[in-house]
């Protein structure tokens, strides 16, 4: 069972529009798919195009504050939230450190995109983060867990560094969501994740966000959000609002069947990185600022070959995003992460334990 305090959360979240609900309003969060709006004499800032505001998205958006503990600005992708950040954040002769060993597409964003426009991207391995030289640098980016390798990043020791040093820190907390971490209150500046994962959870929208208790940052976000076109349309911010009332109870499933997929994986002797597990080399670490391991496990199997043998035999789905409701997995290898070639990022979906737990099985017995 996650701890009261995210409970709470949850409940504010799944409440949020019913607590406010006056005799004939509809339960649901209404969609409303306009993209413009009858202006008077001083239309409200809210009220005029929907590249501004919407109140589905407005919706979406109040609902994830509840989930994150600060205002939220929804964008079109996680990417297009990492993007946000940065252009919120850089300007020309700044310098940016992004994980060496975390989203290669952050990479590509950072050390290509923004490059010729004269900002230095840094890259610096996630285990290296607590020694890097943060002198000159602006920003600070990291996911924690990393993105393949599952590695942790202490969140309140980093922050106290990157104030020392001027820097504004970013999480991408995307394997967790605000439920599972909640990186503002560690001391993070602003937290983006990609709500297209567990957020949605039903692999049917592209959407990410940001999120920040800094009013001026906030605004910043807005207008780059605004001015670069990035804004969510309604349908895809009506189906994160639906999903989002389901994310707690999806959570806690996703996350105990993962558990318990690895303890098998490694019964059996496959190389497993779980941060819920005690041989995670930053267990007690994870413990302390996660309020759950989480629903990814990473799974080295011999080589490519016999990976491949485990996904056909168990049935596991082969799909290269996650957190969605179908347990899936991807060769991470072949997309050119630094690791072995039979690497398995395992996404433990809300299938029932007993099928799940059999699915495994059969994948073990072709090794």
């Amino acid at each position: 069972m996650l701890p009261d305090d995210i409970q709470q959360a949850a409940m504010r979240l799944l409440h949020h529009r019913t607590a406010r609900l006056a005799d004939g309003d509809p339960v649901a969060e209404p969609l409303i798919p306009t993209t413009t709006f009858r202006l008077g004499d001083q239309p409200a800032p809210d009220a005029i195009y929907s590249r501004y505001a919407n109140p589905t998205l407005d919706g979406a958006e109040a609902r994830l504050a509840e989930v994150e503990g600060a205002p939220v600005v929804l964008s079109t992708s996680g990417m297009a939230a990492i993007a946000g950040v940065m252009l919120a954040c850089l300007k020309a002769g700044d310098r940016v450190v992004v994980p060496a060993d975390g989203y290669f597409h952050t990479r590509v964003l950072a050390g290509d995109i923004l490059a010729p426009l004269g900002i230095e991207a840094v890259e610096v391995p996630t285990r290296d983060l607590a020694a890097a030289d943060l002198s000159g640098v602006s920003l600070v980016v990291v996911e924690t867990p990393s993105n393949p390798g599952l590695e942790i990043v202490d969140l309140p020791a980093l922050a106290a560094r990157c104030r020392a040093a001027g820097a504004r820190l970013c999480v991408d907390n995307t394997f967790c969501t605000g439920l599972l971490q909640r990186p503002l209150a560690l001391g993070a500046d602003v937290v983006v994740s990609a709500d297209t994962k567990a957020a949605g959870g039903h692999s049917d929208l592209l959407l990410g966000h940001s999120a920040t208790a800094d009013a001026a940052l906030e605004a910043r976000l807005r207008d780059v959000r605004k001015f670069t076109g990035a804004v969510p349309g309604a349908f895809e911010a009506w189906l994160l609002s639906r999903s989002l009332e389901t994310l707690e109870l999806r959570l806690e499933r996703m996350c105990a069947s993962a558990a318990a997929v690895a303890d098998r994986l490694a019964g059996a002797g496959v190389a497993v990185s779980y941060p819920g597990r005690a041989d995670h080399l930053q267990h007690a670490l994870a413990a302390r600022q996660m309020a759950a391991p989480g629903f990814v496990v990473g799974a080295t199997f011999a080589d490519k070959a016999a990976a491949e043998r485990f996904l056909d035999a168990s049935g596991i789905l082969r799909a290269t995003s996650f957190g969605g409701t179908h347990t899936s997995a991807d060769r991470r290898a072949r997309w050119g992460d630094a690791v072995p070639e039979g690497f398995l990022r395992l996404s433990v979906g809300i299938e029932p334990a007993g099928p799940l737990a059999a699915a495994v099985e059969r994948g073990l017995a072709a090794l």
